[in-house]
């Protein structure tokens, strides 16, 4: 008999939400995790991301937009040491609700490196573990470019584990990581340079919210190099100065990678066992029931590269449990249509297809567009403005909604309830119908003409 129902190898969201759901339904689950339970998203990404990105907020309303509500705090003081300290106490709870959950749900929690022996058997530290299923959620690391001067680089993993602000950065990479970092950082009072091999930031988003990020640097004092790529690192007076071409062009503090992340497949004997991976990437290769080319072994999270988005591991690893162990009809979900924030200065919204994809998807012809730009109540009545864009894109007669994105005050939280709509079907004549919440950011999208 095999020691497990089923063996969960990473303890990041997909799998931790794998093996919770499997264990409530009944299963005897064990999880493999060789640092710390929450993987990426928990620890070094999206949590402590968006409590930095609140605590550049705070300086917003304190210096920015106070003053115009008749506030007055001279001499404001910002503390790295305690905002830290409050960050990193509040993940550690989150992790601490997790050891809670798998005692509760008599999950075993096996600490180490799992690497497969054979399709049953996972060695973790010199020691094997059997189960009938396995699921890998590995999630993924940023990549760091083969350059010289690569050991003076940072990461994203590396920024939450600053003790203290530098006070100037340079970031190579404008998707959505380091769009927000930059935010984050500028919004604290760092000086801040973006470098991206491509022309603009935030490759494959809709081009009004390209714009808005350039606007937005423009007016934070972000300087962007599009189309400029990075080639040489080195310690030069003090700071790491950055050449391209031969030709020193910055230097900074710190220099922080954002160019994407890698897959972590590399290491666990997947082609030994016969589990088929993406040439290029290393994606394991999956078919819609997140089961790979071998029966009992399915993959989900950033490992598989479709969508990576914590709360699509989540979503997929629930439904793979559901399919194993309550009946469910398949172990797929639906990758179409998911919903994205990105944490900049303004926060971006956007679902479905751009205007440009959806003109590729169905012609010209086919695509009306909405759109609506105003200024945010809540920095008018201070007398900062901040624009906000909101844009509907709509495919065939019926106008079916296939296309909503958005910038400005509020975005992140107004989205989840309109990717609620758009998954339904939804149509502009739908969004008419609505009443307007009055005055809100949000009312936008139910009064465009």
């Amino acid at each position: 008999m095999a020691d497990f129902d089923l063996l969960v190898l990473g303890g990041g969201s997909g799998g931790i939400a794998t093996a919770n759901r499997a264990a409530e339904h009944g299963a005897k689950v064990g999880l493999v995790e060789a640092k710390r339970l929450g993987g990426t998203c928990v620890n070094i990404g999206c949590v402590p991301k968006k409590i930095t990105w609140y605590a550049s907020r705070v300086r917003d309303a304190i210096e920015t937009y106070g003053p115009g509500y008749g506030f007055s705090a001279d001499n404001v003081n910002f503390d790295y040491q305690t905002f830290k300290k409050s960050r990193d106490a509040y993940i550690d709870r989150s992790r601490q609700s997790y050891t809670r959950q798998f005692e509760k749900n008599q999950i075993t929690l096996i600490e180490g490196y799992g690497r497969f022996v054979d399709a049953q058997t996972l060695e973790v530290d010199g020691k094997t573990y059997t189960a009938d299923k396995i699921v890998i959620a590995t999630g993924g690391r940023p990549k760091v470019p083969n350059v010289e001067g690569r050991e003076l680089l940072s990461t994203s993993d590396d920024f939450f584990a600053w003790e203290s602000l530098p006070e100037s950065v340079v970031i190579v990479g404008a998707g959505y990581i380091g769009v927000e970092i930059a935010g984050v950082l500028n919004g604290l009072g760092v000086k801040v340079d973006v470098f991206e091999f491509q022309d603009q930031p935030l490759a494959g988003f809709d081009q009004m919210l390209v714009d808005t990020v350039l606007e937005s640097f423009e007016d934070q004092g972000i300087a962007f190099y599009g189309g400029q790529g990075l080639e040489k690192f080195a310690e030069e007076e003090g700071q790491i100065a950055c050449y391209a071409n031969g030709e020193k062009v910055a230097s900074a503090d710190k220099v922080l990678m954002a160019i994407g992340r890698a897959v972590n497949t590399d290491d666990l004997n997947l082609e030994g066992i016969g589990v088929q991976t993406d040439e290029r990437t290393g994606a394991i290769l999956v078919d819609d029931n997140h089961q790979s080319s071998v029966a009992n072994i399915y993959a989900v999270g950033d490992n598989i590269n479709k969508v990576n988005l914590t709360p699509v591991a989540i979503r997929a690893g629930r439904q793979v449990a559901e399919y194993l162990y309550n009946g469910a009809a398949s172990g797929a979900i639906n990758y179409d249509n998911v919903p994205t924030v990105v944490f900049s200065h303004p926060a971006l919204g956007s679902i479905g297809l751009s205007e440009a994809d959806a003109i590729d998807k169905y012609g010209e012809e086919a695509i009306k567009v909405y759109t609506s730009n105003f200024y945010s109540m809540y920095t008018s009545a201070a007398g900062e403005r901040e624009a906000c864009h909101y844009k509907v894109v709509c495919a065939g007669p019926e106008e079916k909604v296939v296309g909503l994105h958005g910038t400005g005050e509020g975005m992140d939280e107004i989205l989840q309830g309109f990717g609620v709509a758009i998954q339904m079907g939804a149509t502009k004549a739908d969004l008419d119908s609505v009443v307007a919440i009055h005055p809100t950011s949000a009312e936008e999208f139910v009064t465009l003409r």
